[in-house]
């Protein structure tokens, strides 16, 4: 459900910079929608639902974005990708930005030459095994199949866990979650290893999700979010800012139930209303209209709102907050202050 880290760092610096030479806001505002980059389906991130609407934690993020920038969450192509496709969608200038599970790394910050605006969600790379298979831990999966998406950073995470814990396996190469779902199921493989809330998220699927368990290790650091090409940085400020007023919002204890009656008028609460364009300029600092955070929270609420209905613990995913509670919470989820 991931992470490219082996192909053409120079082709992908080629592709970009052909894509950055235009601004990414003008590009957008004229066009007059987003096109976001997605993955190709991953319930409660992002998955079209019965009637070919976007839903998810991720897809969130690309209507708020859409929200700030044109008034419209609504305005936003959703274009599928995959763990070997999605670098060069970005590098092409065929999406705008990238808001699919992808981890933060250094040679994708630094080689691949992409910015990162952020982390919103917090995961580590874990194994999902049948319950019959008799299993409580990874390190009891010698000669055991893995399924394993190609092009992701969960090849190396799986190739340093078994060789660090002197034991061997067998990798089934697959693309998509959904064809690691089929596999998996059919029993082409014994372990199925990704994003422990990718895992999460496919389980919650399965017809008797019981007859499943996710092991208790937790093998690498995974931060998550959306990013944009390098060179573009008045497009990054962008991106970046609207993901940390969703993070914000909540701190603030604006929802999008309040959001309007907040803007409507300044409060007692300096930051509140900058954030919402009452006091201030922040808008016109990045190009936008002074109300942009306002929509951008109005598009699908705060954080906390965004959390809690597509992933959250009443959610058949079934996610505790954990690390993505807010820092008050005793999380890591903290933004920059708006001033």
């Amino acid at each position: 459900m991931k992470k490219s880290v082996i192909f053409g760092a120079l082709t992908v610096a080629g592709l970009m910079a052909t894509a950055a030479s235009a601004s990414t806001l003008d590009d957008v505002k004229a066009r007059g929608k987003l096109n976001c980059g997605v993955t190709t389906g991953l319930p409660g991130f992002a998955a079209p639902d019965a009637n070919g609407v976007w839903e998810g934690f991720d897809v969130a993020v690309c209507r708020a974005v859409a929200a700030a920038v044109l008034g419209d969450p609504a305005a936003v192509e959703f274009v599928p990708t995959t763990g070997e496709t999605r670098f060069t969608a970005l590098a092409s200038g065929e999406i705008d930005m990238l808001a699919r599970n992808t981890t933060w790394t250094f040679s994708r910050d630094t080689d691949l030459k992409f910015d990162f605006a952020g982390v919103n969600y917090y995961d580590g790379q874990g194994f999902m095994v049948p319950k019959a298979l008799g299993v409580t831990s990874a390190k009891d999966l010698d000669g055991a199949t893995v399924c394993i998406q190609t092009g992701t950073t969960t090849e190396l995470n799986l190739s340093d866990f078994f060789r660090s814990n002197n034991i061997s396996y067998e990798p089934v190469p697959i693309q998509t979650n959904a064809e690691a779902q089929q596999q998996y199921l059919a029993g082409a493989c014994d372990v199925y290893t990704t994003d422990a809330s990718g895992l999460a998220a496919t389980r919650a699927t399965f017809e008797h999700p019981e007859d499943h368990v996710l092991l208790p290790e937790i093998i690498s650091k995974e931060p998550l979010g959306p990013l944009v090409r390098h060179g573009d940085n008045d497009w990054g400020d962008i991106v970046r800012w609207t993901l940390n007023a969703l993070i914000t919002a909540e701190e603030l204890g604006i929802t999008s139930a309040n959001v309007a009656e907040m803007a409507a008028a300044p409060t007692n609460n300096p930051e509140v209303n900058r954030l919402l364009g009452t006091e201030g300029e922040l808008g016109a600092m990045v190009g936008l209209s002074a109300d942009w955070a306002k929509n951008a929270i109005a598009a699908s609420g705060n954080y906390g709102e965004i959390f809690e209905k597509n992933i959250g613990e009443n959610t058949p995913i079934g996610l505790a907050r954990g690390l993505n509670a807010q820092w008050t919470q005793g999380g890591l989820i903290y933004s920059p202050p708006f001033r």
